[in-house]
């Protein structure tokens, strides 16, 4: 729910010292609310084409997979851009935007190869991706920069652990003679949900502050 002092948020890319510590707060969680949002929507999306074209490792199935991880890249520069609104951002973060980034390029080579290429280069980022969000949400920072302080980070706790199982599960499935592309759909959704919990616990946050 949007509130009329959200029409004037802090400037994402420089932080104020005249501006309460409350008021940055409020514009941090706003703006992790809204990607929140947007990336829940985007992977529900992909989840469904992908779901619909997993039989076979075509043109379009091949462009879902990549621009996946492109579009987390994306989302983790937003996210830099909000953290830097109250304190400096994480670097877990900035590794983010590396994995991702080497995660576009492994998997536009691994879509020429097959589906169990897909599904190991998939899975490492999956581990690696969900490592770094352990340490992202479980973060502890001085009040109130600390976004455990804000709510909402115990579902990306749960979605890192989860994430990391499921890589590991994907690695394993890439060795089988059934390996297929239709597990990776349930897995962005999972995440995407977890998305939507925390949009919607930063809500609660946000009106009561």
């Amino acid at each position: 729910m949007t509130q009329a002092t959200d029409t004037h948020p802090l400037p994402l890319d420089r932080p104020s010292t005249d501006v309460p510590a409350t008021t940055a707060t409020t514009g941090v969680s706003t703006a992790l609310r809204k990607l929140y949002f947007l990336r829940f929507a985007f992977a529900a999306v992909w989840a469904a084409l992908l779901f619909a074209t997993a039989d076979t490792l075509g043109a379009l199935t091949a462009t879902l997979l990549v621009i996946y991880p492109l579009f987390d890249v994306a989302c983790a520069v937003v996210d830099i851009r909000s953290a830097r609104a109250n304190s400096r951002p994480s670097r877990a973060l900035y590794v983010n935007v590396a994995l991702s980034a080497v995660t576009t390029a492994g998997l536009a080579v691994a879509v020429t190869s097959g589906i169990p290429a897909v599904l190991r280069v998939w899975g490492a980022w999956a581990i690696t991706a969900g490592l770094v969000q352990l340490i992202v949400g479980a973060a502890r920072r001085p009040p109130p920069a600390a976004r455990r302080a804000m709510g909402g980070q115990w579902a990306m706790i749960a979605s890192g652990g989860i994430s990391t199982l499921a890589g590991a599960s994907f690695i394993l499935q890439a060795g089988q003679d059934s390996a297929s592309l239709t597990s990776l759909a349930g897995y962005p959704f999972l995440g995407g949900v977890f998305f939507l919990v925390s949009a919607l616990r930063l809500g609660r946050v946000r009106a009561k502050a």
